[in-house]
């Protein structure tokens, strides 16, 4: 018997003459099942992905916690890195020294945030050691060399072994005011990793450069800490205070960013919502097209019921037909939602070749390129929404089919 129903159910999902409109609603339903389900597996991917390329590459530069002082800076700030080091669960630490200057470079001229870095250190994050596009990381050992990111360099026009001058508000008092303090540094390197902020505006100096450049003698500006679980840095708050010993204020990713990333989290939720909609209208196509179908099919229910065949037979049957067009249509959705998102970047790409238009800003939108992080849970999760909603969809129609008194349907053909 089960069979046959599944036989009935399809043979009405076939148009025929004079039942094409309920057909054609049918036909929007899927459509709008699969285009409803598809998008929103896109919509979602590309948001973890933003979420996902923003946090590595945030984290990546600034560190999970910094502890941070002021004018002062913090004297002897290896044996703070060791005991930071120490601290279990910690993966590096490393000082460093941060100011804000004005670089310049022929008639180019934009403000820049410099860091004081070792070598060593920064050739142990893999960021930067893995996204040098020209040069190399170990030429900032030598004196009066800098690393620049690579959008800055194509803004003013600079390449391995071109000169930029630093420039910083600081300088000397003299009895005609504070002369600027300006200094040239060889570019040895250029670095790109992917984030338009820090490619267009970061530029890293050595150690020693820093040092004497913002006088600060043998001190640092801060030392950061990367831990083996960023998203728990606050397991590590305490020790991290007790390693600093009051030379500074500890100031983690959280901290920093929160606002940011639950701004992101928020509007993730608001498309998930919004998105929704397109399904749950589709889920009332459906309860229109089973509807209209069962009104057209009173004379086959009742023959159906004459036969034999159970008030739970009629509903499975309008309950196939219904929930074959959820089937179906969440099936296409998930194909072409899985597709798309994981091949998004290359069909922006082609689409900005054949349009000649920019379709992805990296001056707006941060990062360099479309990201898109297909989670397989949040994949389960909007196809089994897809499904439900189509099923329930379907239940008030075939029920209303079960209902149907064969000798009233009769009586009236």
């Amino acid at each position: 018997m089960r069979e046959a129903e599944r036989l009935v159910a399809w043979r009405y999902l076939k148009p025929t003459r004079g039942e094409g409109f309920i057909s054609v609603i049918a036909a929007f339903a899927l459509v709008g099942i699969a285009l409803g389900v598809g998008t929103l597996i896109v919509v979602i991917a590309v948001m973890n992905g933003f979420r996902t390329e923003l946090l590595d590459r945030v984290l990546g530069v600034n560190g999970h916690a910094t502890v941070v002082a002021g004018p002062q800076g913090i004297e002897d700030d290896d044996a703070m890195v060791e005991r930071l080091r120490a601290i279990p669960g910690v993966i590096d630490a490393m000082g460093y020294v941060e100011g804000q200057v004005m670089a310049s470079a022929g008639d180019a001229a934009s403000g820049a945030m410099v860091r004081g870095v070792r070598a060593a250190d920064l050739a142990r994050r893999d960021i930067f050691a893995d996204n040098i596009v020209a040069g190399a990381i170990e030429r900032l050992d030598e004196p009066d060399t800098i690393l620049v990111g690579s959008r800055m360099a194509q803004r003013m026009g600079l390449g391995v072994g071109s000169q930029l001058s630093l420039i910083s508000p600081q300088g000397a008092a003299t009895a005609f005011g504070t002369v600027p303090r300006i200094k040239a540094f060889r570019i040895v390197g250029l670095f790109e990793v992917g984030m338009y902020e820090y490619d267009n505006n970061f530029v890293y100096i050595g150690l020693e450069d820093a040092q004497a450049y913002f006088q600060l003698g043998d001190r640092v500006t801060a030392v950061e800490v990367l831990v083996e679980r960023p998203e728990q840095i606050g397991r590590w708050r305490e020790p991290i205070v007790a390693a600093a010993q009051g030379q500074g204020r500890v100031v983690d990713w959280q901290q920093l960013n929160i606002h940011f990333f639950n701004a992101l989290e928020v509007e993730r939720n608001v498309m998930f919502l919004i998105l929704t909609l397109i399904i749950i209208v589709a889920a009332f196509n459906i309860i229109t097209g089973i509807t209209m179908l069962v009104k057209s099919k009173g004379r086959d229910i009742a023959i159906l019921r004459s036969m034999g065949a159970t008030r739970g037979a009629v509903m499975r049957i309008f309950f196939l037909a219904g929930a074959s067009i959820g089937i179906v249509g969440t099936a296409i959705g998930l194909g072409l939602g899985v597709g798309f998102a994981l091949n998004i970047d290359t069909i922006r790409l082609f689409l900005e070749g054949l349009t000649g238009a920019e379709l992805w800003s990296a001056e707006v939108r941060f990062l360099t390129r479309l990201p898109a992080e297909v989670n397989i849970d949040d994949v389960l999760r909007i196809v089994a929404m897809g499904l439900g909603l189509s099923f329930l969809a379907t239940l008030y129609p075939a029920w209303r089919a079960a209902r149907v008194d064969p000798v009233e349907a009769l009586r009236y053909e």
